[in-house]
């Protein structure tokens, strides 16, 4: 079994994950120190609150060895069946389940995290949907990518293929783009794709001055593609290209701009869902273990695309370091979009730790207090309840509480 060694202990790039610190998800402020190295802990000096190393990753509260539940999520990255991990290392079918489940969830908050942050200049994006086909139910998986980069941008599954899954999908693309830039869209024939498109990429313009609502303007540098496949007899006998929304010679420049053919196609989210085919075991069809729930399609489906995104190399997006001698440098789809800087490990993703927000001073709301300025030569009021008892009473001692102190024989006899 390979050995997956685990970073150092380094205070300075921790952070403190409790929500009621002052300090929380600032790093190298030097508040985080480390009380236990035998079980890998930290301590917030500013709240107190100790936590593990492994506090908001995939690792967390799991008893059995690193190394095991690392090669089994791989091994579930590269498409081995569940049947198949279950027979070879003695585990109960539940419990990678359950890891499958907490890795694709992990993934889904590292994407979120990182990639739909609205940082992303697309150019050119094509969307498509697979239909799946689970034990005694058929489910839709919707997907989106980057052409340029091959960045896989987000999945939707959904129990039926109506608007609600375009719109879901159109909402995800929306969150990677910058605000009001160029951009192609190129679907399929699909008749759910413009209106969802339009809506999702639309910017509030105030018109009229004064009070009322702003209305809702389409990006101007919108343009949606859609290709149409006419078959008979499962071949494609021809095929209709237009253009829904905007112009052929704007369309025509975004797709030299991002090196995506010379006319509209959906040729590389076909084959990005060829991958997740390969890829996610419950896709290949006329299998025995197709998907039980619609969760773990999410689940494997963000785990494909997670790994996809960061720890594969794409040979497309290899770039040359010294032509003349022949060496390349290894390129995933997030290092060719800007957003790492090398090829990342399974573990290193797996790993991975969200910082939360900043601890923010909220606001006191409504009209601030107006106390008076206090007289210092007045004596001050006396606080509580005044006394009702006359002053003679209080000479007269207490009545003893209690039973009567019984005194020992000793003490008559001496």
């Amino acid at each position: 079994m390979k050995k997956h060694q685990q970073p150092p202990m380094n205070p300075s790039e921790q952070f403190c994950p409790n929500q009621m610190c002052l300090a929380r998800g600032k790093r190298g402020e030097g508040n985080i120190r480390i009380p236990d190295r035998r079980r890998e802990r930290y301590r917030c000096r500013s709240c107190g609150h100790t936590f593990s190393a492994h506090r908001g990753t995939m690792l967390e509260g799991l008893r059995k060895p690193s190394e095991l539940i690392v090669i089994v999520v791989t091994l579930l990255a590269y498409g081995c069946p569940l049947q198949a991990i279950v027979h070879t290392y003695g585990l109960d079918e539940r419990t990678v389940a359950s890891w499958r489940d907490r890795a694709g969830s992990h993934c889904q908050r590292v994407h979120h995290s990182i990639i739909e942050q609205g940082k992303l200049d697309l150019v050119h994006v094509q969307a498509d949907e697979l239909r799946v086909k689970g034990c005694s139910f058929i489910a839709w998986m919707g997907f989106s990518m980057m052409v340029s980069t091959r960045l896989w941008l987000g999945g939707v599954v959904s129990p039926i293929r109506n608007t609600a899954l375009a719109n879901q999908m159109m909402a995800q693309v929306r969150a990677c783009s910058q605000a009001v830039c160029a951009l192609l869209i190129c679907t399929d024939g699909w008749a759910a794709y413009p209106n969802s498109i339009k809506r999702a990429f639309r910017e509030k313009v105030k018109e009229t001055a004064g009070r009322g609502r702003a209305c809702l303007h389409v990006w101007s540098e919108l343009h949606i593609g859609t290709v149409i496949k006419h078959s008979v007899k499962k071949r494609v006998t021809e095929i209709t290209r237009q253009m829904s929304h905007g112009s052929w010679e704007q369309a025509e420049r975004l797709m030299k701009q991002s090196r995506g053919g010379t006319v509209l196609n959906t040729a590389y989210i076909e084959r990005l869902n060829g991958t997740m085919r390969e890829r996610l075991a419950a896709l290949t069809r006329k299998c025995r273990h197709a998907a039980h729930r619609l969760e773990g399609l999410q689940t494997g489906m963000y785990l494909i695309g997670c790994t996809y995104n960061f720890c594969w190399a794409h040979h497309e997006l290899n770039r040359g370091t010294d032509p003349l001698q022949g060496e390349w440098q290894v390129c995933t789809p997030a290092m060719a979009s800007g957003l790492t800087d090398h090829v990342w490990s399974i573990v290193e993703l797996l790993s991975y730790r969200i910082a939360p927000p900043a601890w923010v001073e909220p606001k006191r709301r409504g009209r601030p207090r107006t106390r008076p300025i206090p007289d210092l030569t007045k004596p001050k009021r006396p606080r509580g309840r005044p006394r009702t008892r006359p002053v003679s009473k209080l000479l007269v001692p207490k009545r003893p509480r209690g039973r009567p102190r019984k005194l020992t024989l000793s003490s008559f006899t001496s």
